[in-house]
């Protein structure tokens, strides 16, 4: 298996230096936290009663859960359709017509460089003024607008990262047997890792009114006179849902690693990304495109 690294491995030296950085770096977050809640406790904001409702089922059922459901409901919906996006784009940028490579770069690059946020308005702006769906439908459809964009740019460059791996057979079997499979396998622990993104990034829809998880702790602060706790409280359920993805991204892409799978690593979907090859993978996988070409005529 070839390796290509971006930087050399640091020395004892340095990576006693960055130790260092690390401690000092989080006795800094530490201290802030703390004087930030000393000065919170001090208000009255973290008193025990501010804390009750989250122990009643009137504001999990009526706020926290509905939240939950429909910002999951985007994320589920916008990663569906990136997928697809991502596909259709990646393997564009990998074609051997210069005007569809040339189409899938323009349209990949454009949507990788605005803003979710800006398409999540313009999207709802247009929604909204040529009456394209129902008005309690524009800010979904908005914010899925805005997320599929943007990690279907993202998707159709791990496409390509992982299609570019593979060499060697016409354009049609190596499409068809070699380049799609390998790139989708190659790019599973990044796409799970773009959940992470994509659940973060829905948050932008109360903004335009979409009624999702972040969205409901306004609504619980002015029903029970506690933002803060229910900033917190909804802030942990993001943080213990991005970990669960986070790990679940880790465990995808270790078990393709013990298997010998090519995989791209997560956050490399740049144009100077470079992922680890398994050249036996591949040369089995040509031999046997090769094996089903001949049988084929």
């Amino acid at each position: 298996m070839s390796t290509a690294v971006l930087f050399d491995a640091p020395g004892p030296r340095a990576r006693a230096r960055h130790r260092v950085l690390s401690l000092v770096g989080l006795l800094l977050i530490l201290s802030f936290v703390g004087f930030a809640l000393w000065k919170l406790g001090e208000k009255g904001n973290l008193d025990a009663e501010k804390w009750t409702p989250f122990l009643t089922g009137e504001i999990w059922v009526e706020y926290l859960i509905p939240g939950l459901l429909t910002t999951l409901k985007a994320a589920v919906i916008s990663v569906a359709l990136a997928g697809i996006f991502g596909v259709a784009f990646g393997m564009g940028r990998v074609s051997n017509h210069a005007a569809v490579r040339w189409l899938s770069t323009i349209v990949v690059e454009f949507f990788r460089s605005v803003p979710v946020l800006v398409m999540m308005i313009a999207a709802f702006y247009y929604y909204s003024a040529n009456n394209v769906f129902d008005s309690d439908i524009n800010p979904l459809a908005a914010v899925i607008t805005g997320l599929t964009l943007y990690n279907g740019s993202v998707v159709a460059e791990l496409i390509r990262s992982g299609a570019g791996l593979s060499i060697g057979l016409t354009p049609g079997q190596t499409l068809r047997s070699i380049l799609l499979p390998q790139a989708i396998t190659a790019m599973l622990p990044s796409l799970v890792s773009q959940l992470v993104v994509v659940l973060k990034d829905t948050a932008l829809g109360a903004i335009i009114t979409y009624d999702e998880l972040l969205n409901k702790f306004g609504q619980i602060g002015s029903y029970k006179g506690n933002p803060v706790p229910a900033m917190i409280v909804i802030a942990i359920i993001f943080i213990v849902i991005n970990y669960a993805l986070t790990r679940v991204a880790a465990y995808v892409e270790r078990r393709l690693r013990e298997r010998g799978r090519v995989t791209i690593t997560r956050g490399a979907a740049g144009p100077g990304a470079v992922a680890e090859v398994d050249t036996a993978i591949l040369d089995e996988q040509l031999q046997e495109a090769d094996e089903r070409a001949l049988r084929d005529r």
